[in-house]
């Protein structure tokens, strides 16, 4: 059964590779009411707690983690592929259902202590996610929860998340990949 939020989600088959059902969410983001909703639903919990940081992944965790920031009223930071920021980083590499990567953050985007809330627009197979969490904890922060608009729970990504101590936060599921 489909709810609010699955029901603006495309399905691209095959996308990037064969096999793959790409879930994106540009039409969500797209949507006026849908994008209000998603920022809404992921903040509720949160709001009046004292989160200090905001990290979203490149790059659809931009859009969303800058939208959930600006509502708690907090600092955004963002966590990238190599070589895009511009100040001494710290790097995690990982793998993800496509292969090998990296992820880096600034040395000094998170202070000691900062509780944080991680944002993306998915969750699979927890690759990027884990790499996230590891980032953000080797910078001194404590990760309060995971936000995601769609968790793939079949590829058993929010568990290897939860399993490392975190919460996790989604506003729908899509079975199989």
């Amino acid at each position: 059964m489909k709810n609010w939020a699955t029901s603006r989600i495309r399905t691209i088959p095959d996308f990037p590779k064969k096999g793959v059902q790409f879930r994106d969410i540009t039409t969500l983001l797209a949507d006026p009411v849908g994008f209000k909703r998603s920022i809404d639903e992921l903040v509720k919990i949160y709001a009046g707690v004292a989160i200090d940081k905001v990290v979203g992944i490149e790059a659809r965790g931009f859009i969303l983690g800058g939208a959930i920031a600006y509502q708690l009223s907090t600092g955004f930071v963002p966590i990238r592929k190599p070589g895009k920021l511009p100040h001494d980083t710290v790097g995690e590499d990982y793998q993800s259902e496509y292969g090998a990567d990296r992820l880096e953050i600034h040395s000094d985007a998170i202070a000691d202590g900062d509780l944080v809330l991680l944002v993306d627009d998915l969750i699979a197979t927890g690759g990027t996610a884990e790499a996230a969490v590891k980032l953000i904890r080797a910078t001194g922060g404590t990760v309060a929860a995971a936000c995601f608009i769609v968790d793939l729970p079949d590829l058993g990504g929010s568990r290897r998340i939860r399993d490392m101590g975190v919460d996790i936060i989604t506003l729908c599921e899509f079975e199989g990949d």
